[in-house]
């Protein structure tokens, strides 16, 4: 049976744990080679362990992609060890702590937005010229949320997906004759460590939100997530761009 990733260079974001970990892991086994990319050294160290006899490879990147330098670097060194860059993805996210905007506090806008936003546009605009130097296309997948077109968090991380939604329509657009696909998944409740980033949630916040989550289907799991990307990162979505793949076991059609 042939490798759906064979040989395509991969470069994916918040990859130590959760949906990023999950996707490194589907894609080495498809024959990707992929570099990880998250703060945790030691746990990009063991997922590249436990893949070493996988049909891909793993190159461990360390980095904080709120900073433009590191969404750089972490995009040359794909083309530097693969000799091209294919796909990015960028899945590395945080939350907020739900407050509304009465009480949204500056340093919560900033760090989700820096996270949630600016890391993102960060790498489309590295890797959009990286293929325009290539001439050969690629594909860019943004892991937004279910949160962008519903409240099941507080405005700044609602806010900041749907803002990476737009961003990535857009570029899917305007880079349509170039062969640059971008196309987004968007999440539901998935079993991840994403909560851990809420920190002590706003009691009021919370409390409305859960008027949302009372309607969520049992929670999905992050190889539901994985399974969408190599959809899109696959030659099999080779039509498809501008598309937002909701993965929430339905919970949008309500």
């Amino acid at each position: 049976m042939s490798m759906r990733l064979e040989s395509k260079s991969v470069v994916v974001t918040g990859a130590s744990s959760g949906m990023g970990k999950a996707i490194v892991e589907l894609f080495v086994r498809e024959g990707a080679k992929v570099v990880a990319v998250a703060r945790r050294k030691e746990r990009l160290e063991e997922l590249a362990a436990s893949l070493a006899d996988a049909p891909g490879e793993v190159i461990v990147y360390q980095g904080d992609v709120t900073k433009e330098e590191v969404n750089e670097a972490m995009i040359d060194c794909a083309v530097e060890k693969f000799g091209k860059l294919d796909v990015l993805i960028n899945n590395a996210g945080m939350m907020d702590d739900m407050a509304p905007i009465g009480e949204m506090s500056d340093d919560r806008l900033q760090k989700v937005y820096a996270l949630n936003v600016f890391g993102p546009a960060y790498a489309m605009r590295k890797a959009v010229n990286v293929f325009l130097a290539q001439e050969s296309g690629g594909s860019i997948i943004n892991v937004a949320s279910l949160g962008c077109v519903k409240v099941v968090a507080g405005p700044v991380y609602c806010s900041s997906k749907a803002a990476l939604v737009s961003m990535s329509k857009n570029t899917a657009f305007m880079y349509m004759p170039q062969k640059i696909r971008v196309n987004v998944i968007a999440p539901g409740g998935i079993a991840t460590e994403i909560s851990s980033s809420m920190g002590m949630p706003n009691m009021g916040g919370y409390a409305r939100v859960q008027k949302v989550l009372a309607a969520a289907p049992e929670v999905g799991k992050a190889e539901d997530v994985a399974a969408a990307a190599l959809f899109f990162a696959s030659d099999d979505s080779s039509y498809i761009s501008g598309d937002v793949m909701y993965v929430d076991g339905g919970w949008n059609a309500g």
